[in-house]
Parts: structure tokens; sequence; C-alpha cells
């Protein structure tokens, strides 16, 4: 039986996952999947644009499962350069938190870097680990401050060119 190291907060503090983005080639085929063999509802549907790249997205859901389909929408996408270094997949896993702050500044601790600021919505607070170079997955760290809060599209936006500015995907 594997070991778990009760001194991470994450360990401690985490309370669910979120959502998993999952990066796609075809997004009106991955909605089709989803919605008419899986059996999830399309929540939401949004248009990223920044300097450079685009970027569309579905949201999925059923029950308490939520899936982000992504799709770049050129070459130079975040999502497509991410699809050409590692396929098609999971792009990031998004792990509720109790407290943001202290589960990110233990992780720095430990080793992990962060490629973006806390980002905060109403509502919400963000933070997305440098992508694992082996498995190719970023992790998301949220911390839910209001009962509804949602992602906007500012939250996302600013998400999107804090990646585009840093070139990463």
């Amino acid at each position: 039986m594997p070991t778990v190291n009760s001194s991470s907060l994450l360990s401690q503090l985490s309370k669910n996952i979120d959502h998993i983005a999952i990066a796609v080639n075809d997004l009106e085929k991955s909605i089709d999947f989803y919605q008419n063999v899986l059996g999830f509802t399309l929540f939401e549907r949004r248009e990223t644009v920044g300097k450079k790249t685009a970027m569309s997205s579905a949201v999925m859901r059923s029950g308490c499962i939520t899936f982000v389909l992504l799709q770049g929408r050129n070459p130079d996408s975040q999502v497509s350069k991410y699809i050409e270094q590692y396929g098609s997949g999971v792009q990031h896993i998004a792990i509720e938190v109790q407290s943001l702050v202290d589960v990110s500044e233990d992780l720095k601790q430990r080793g992990v870097e962060f490629c973006t600021d806390i980002i905060c919505s109403p509502g919400m607070k963000q933070i997305f680990s440098k992508r694992d170079p082996i498995s190719g997955i970023m992790i998301e760290l949220i911390e839910k401050t209001a009962a509804e809060a949602n992602f906007t599209d500012n939250s996302v936006q600013q998400l999107f060119e804090t990646l585009e500015e840093k070139d990463l995907f």
C-alpha cells in the first residue's frame, strides 16, 4: 500500500476534482460523442481569443462530473501545440481546495512551479502549475469563495493571455 505524505496540504485540503479539461481535434464531433453517446449535457460554449491565438471550448456535465473540451482555432494555439506535443487527451485537472494560498505555497516549497499567479474572479481563485513534462498534465487549483462561483470570460481570458504571453501550452 502506498505511503501518503500527510504533511502535504493538498492531501489535507483538497475537496474534489472540479473539472477535467480535454484537448480535442474536433470540438463538434467531441460534443456529439459526449452528448449523444455518453449522455452529458452541453452546459456552455466559449470562444477565447488572445493576441496571437484562439480556442473554442465546451463545458459538458453529467451529474457531478464536468469535462471541458478544448480545441485550438489555429496551429499556433496553446491547445493545438499541446496536441502536437502530447496528443489529444487530458490537458489539465482542476482540484478544488479549501485554501488556495496555503496549498500553493506548500506545493512551491515541495518544488512545484506555477506558470500563473493567482487569478481572481468573483467567488473564485485559481492558479495553474507548470505542465508535467512526462504526462503533459497541468494541475489547476481552485478555491471557491461563493456557493455559485463560475468561470467568467475574464478569468478564462486572463489565463489564456498569461499562457500565450509566456508561450506556454
